[in-house]
Formats: C-alpha cells, sequence, structure tokens
C-alpha cells in the first residue's frame, strides 16, 4: 500500500551524457528492492530512454496522458503507464518528439500531484534545460539530484545553477560525483573548492561494469541483478535512498 503521498525524487544535470538515465534505473532497482511501489517519470521529453532501456513497448506515453486531459478524454490511469516488475512502473516520455511542444505543462503539475497519492516514490528522469515543465517538476520535488561529472563544462554550470539556489535560499539538493564516466583527474577536493559546495555522494572510477552494456541490452536494471548488490556503487545509492526517504 502506497504512503499518503509518495517522496518525489528528480534526478537532473547541467548537461548531457552524465549517466543520469542510468543512475535513475539503479534507484528503481533499489527502491524494487525494498519493496516500494515506484514510478518512474520519463521528463526527458525530446529524448526520454527509459522505456526502451527496459526493453519495454508503451503504446501510450506522457503526451497521450496529457492530450487525453486536454480534451477531456482521460482513461483510467494505469492505462498510461507500463509495468516492469510488481514495484516499478513507467510513464514513457513521447514516442515522438514532434509532440513536446504540444505538452502544456499545467498537465504536468496535475499529473505529479494525482500520482503521488498512487506511489511510494515518484522517480523523475529529466534533462538539463530549464524551461517551464522543467521548473514545475523541480517545484514538486521534494529532492533533486544533480549528476556532475569531473568535465569542467559541467562544473562551471553547476556552480551557475548553485548560484540561483542560493539566491532563491533552496536547499533540497544533492550533488552526486559520477567519476565512472570521466576522464578528467581533478580531485573531489578541488571540485568542492571550485563549486564552493561539498559533494554528497561519489560514484567511484572503479565503479564501471564491464558488461553493463549487454546488462542493457537486456533490458534489465543492474541493481536487481543479485550479483551486484553488493557492489560499492549499489550501497552508496542505497544510503542516500535510506536518508531521502526518512
Amino acid at each position: 500500500m502506497a504512503l499518503k503521498q509518495a517522496k518525489v525524487i528528480t534526478v537532473t544535470s547541467v548537461k548531457g551524457g552524465t549517466g543520469k538515465s542510468t543512475f535513475t534505473l539503479a534507484l528503481a532497482g533499489i527502491l524494487s528492492n525494498k519493496k516500494l511501489k515506484t514510478i518512474i517519470v520519463d521528463m526527458d521529453l525530446h529524448s526520454g530512454v527509459i522505456a526502451a532501456s527496459l526493453n519495454l513497448k508503451p503504446k501510450k506515453d506522457i503526451y497521450t496522458l496529457v492530450n487525453d486531459y486536454m480534451n477531456h478524454g482521460l482513461k483510467e490511469s494505469d492505462e498510461y503507464v507500463i509495468k516492469y516488475n510488481d514495484y516499478i512502473d513507467v510513464l514513457p516520455a513521447p514516442k515522438d518528439p514532434r509532440s513536446v511542444g504540444k505538452i502544456n505543462s499545467y498537465y504536468i503539475d496535475i499529473i505529479l500531484k494525482k500520482l503521488k497519492y498512487r506511489y511510494d516514490v515518484i522517480l523523475i528522469d529529466t534533462n538539463h534545460i530549464i524551461d517551464n515543465i522543467n521548473l514545475i517538476t523541480f517545484d514538486n520535488s521534494d529532492k533533486i539530484i544533480y549528476l556532475i561529472t569531473n568535465d569542467l563544462m559541467d562544473l562551471k554550470n553547476m556552480k551557475t545553477m548553485l548560484a540561483i539556489y542560493k539566491d532563491m535560499n533552496l536547499k533540497n539538493y544533492y550533488l552526486i560525483l559520477n567519476e565512472a564516466i570521466s576522464n578528467e583527474r581533478l580531485s573531489t577536493y578541488e571540485i568542492s573548492t571550485f563549486l564552493g559546495q561539498n559533494i554528497d555522494y561519489k560514484i567511484p572510477s572503479n565503479a564501471y561494469i564491464k558488461n553493463m552494456q549487454k546488462i542493457l541490452m537486456e533490458g534489465k536494471i543492474i541493481t536487481l541483478e543479485k550479483a551486484y548488490q553488493k557492489e560499492k556503487t549499489t550501497l552508496i545509492l542505497t544510503e542516500m535512498l535510506d536518508k531521502i526517504l526518512k
């Protein structure tokens, strides 16, 4: 049975290529292991990969849901989500990116508020574009996770974003440094000094999994695979989720 209101966790970045969607799926696997009813909302509207990563073939998506809301043809919400396992559902990004411009952000707010009463956790995978839809997504989020790398442009963009958060007096975010996909060799201390902000958690460089591509091709979630449930990264993400869920 779902909690009174779901915890809403948004995973984002300040540039592409940080491993954000794979990270989101890893979180979903840990939540599934905890037997928490979770929905992944793929808000990377132009290039969402969650359904494809899980080898799901949805007939409807978030555009269909918004369009039916707008035209008073709304069906049961179960018709718009697709089940991955007993604990993970997915609300996919639009199959046709041309439909993204027709999505009214007003209905995104309604959808997220309704989902809060059906799930324990809402996991949102979104992009790095600061538009009205993402701003509404952030407003609905209990925690916003920024996945960053050692890339210098990534760090400069993140510093700008942190200045915005400081001006708005917002503190509901975590900084996660993903060293597993980075070629730079800046230390955590150097990064923290540059950002003026501590790194909350770190995915170490040795967390790279050799057969990750094979696992993804098979539509599997790494943290649901028994062989990887005691991996360092899984334990780090579990610790972070435990803190958020409190």
